[in-house]
C-alpha cells in the first residue's frame, strides 16, 4: 500500500509521461499485478491506487530494455545473479504484456 501511494505522489509531482515503474518481484504472476496497479489500476481495489489508471510505463529489472540501459557491472553486480534462477521469460512476459495493454506512455 505505501508503495501505490509513493507511486501516485511521484506520477503527480514529475507527470505521468516522466515516470518509469521499474519492478524487481521475482515471480511473474506478483510482477504482473505489480505492473497492472500501476498502469490499470490497482485490481484488488485495496490501495491508493484504486480504480486510478496512470498509465505508466513499467518494466522488469530483467527487461533487455532495462538491463540495456544501466552500466553491465552494476547490472551484473546487483541482479545477475537473480536471472540465473529467475523464470526470466515468464516474468518479461506478463510485465510486457501489462504495458501494451494498459501503458499511456
Amino acid at each position: 500500500m505505501e508503495n501505490q501511494k509513493r507511486v501516485k505522489e511521484l506520477a503527480e509531482k514529475y507527470g505521468l509521461e516522466n515516470t518509469i515503474v521499474v519492478l524487481g518481484g521475482a515471480e511473474a504472476e506478483a510482477a504482473g499485478l505489480a505492473a497492472e496497479t500501476v498502469t490499470a489500476g490497482d485490481p484488488t481495489y485495496a490501495g491508493p491506487l484504486a480504480g486510478v489508471s496512470l498509465g505508466l510505463r513499467v518494466y522488469h529489472a530483467v527487461e533487455p530494455e532495462f538491463k540495456e540501459s544501466v552500466d553491465p557491472e552494476v547490472y551484473d553486480e546487483q541482479i545477475g545473479m537473480m536471472e540465473m534462477v529467475l523464470d526470466v521469460d515468464s516474468i518479461i512476459e506478463e510485465v510486457k504484456g501489462m504495458r501494451e495493454q494498459y501503458s499511456k506512455y
